[in-house]
């Protein structure tokens, strides 16, 4: 005797299976995935469903690892927070890395060495540097808050780098403080260039730049 199978006989198409893994190498992989919704659709498409189709898993996974999709936010938010202001800390030179004499060419060395750790930085996390540099209109404004108060933490770190280093009769008329805006400004805008239009310009020549306008501001001591 023939069967017949009829549409309700079918077998269901199954849902990703999610291999059982530790719950935070889980979150992590949820974290990356909400981490690239956002980078290629922006904040308003982000949601449970577009981070377990992101992540290749069901919904349930993701539920099972944040109990809603703010506190899946929030947590992303922590981690590439303080990812990025880490990593932005380590571009600058500490007390141990200055020279002996903060008038030296050495200074300007450093300051040319601070740009090339941050283009290293660029390069190993593009999407965070993206949104914090390039940020969809549509961004959160505790996001922005974040940010920008990040933005000026760093500037101070670059303030108090530059009042050390510019001391001296010779460097009266400088404000470190308008330095370090105008610093951190033109990194930012470099940056970007780096993300948006990556070739525009050569990041040897760059560094190599640095290192002669600043070493204007350090001459050699007589």
């Amino acid at each position: 005797m023939s069967t017949h199978t009829t549409s309700g006989d079918r077998p269901r198409k199954r849902r990703p299976y999610a291999p059982r893994v530790p719950i935070e190498q889980r979150r992590e992989q949820l974290l990356d995935a909400a981490l690239a919704v956002i980078v290629s659709d922006g904040y308003d498409r982000i949601s449970i469903d577009a981070v377990a189709k992101r992540a290749g898993v069901a919904r349930s996974v993701v539920y099972g690892a944040y109990d809603n999709l703010d506190t899946l936010l929030t947590a992303l938010l922590d981690r590439q927070q303080a990812r990025a202001f880490e990593r932005l800390l380590a571009t600058l030179p500490d007390s141990t890395e200055s020279p002996e004499s903060p008038e030296s060419p050495e200074s300007a060395a450093f300051a040319a060495e601070t740009v090339r750790r941050m283009s290293a930085m660029l390069r190993q996390d593009p999407d965070t540097w993206r949104l914090i540099l390039s940020p969809p209109g549509n961004m959160p404004a505790v996001v922005r808050d974040r940010i920008e108060a990040d933005r000026q933490r760093f500037r101070l770190r670059v303030e108090a780098w530059l009042s050390h280093a510019l001391t001296g009769p010779d460097h009266d008329a400088l404000d470190p403080r308008v330095l370090a805006h105008a610093l951190v400004a033109c990194a930012e805008h470099f940056g970007r260039l780096a993300l948006t239009a990556p070739g525009t310009f050569d990041p040897a020549h760059l560094v190599d730049q640095v290192r002669l306008i600043l070493g204007a501001l350090w001459p050699r001591t007589r």
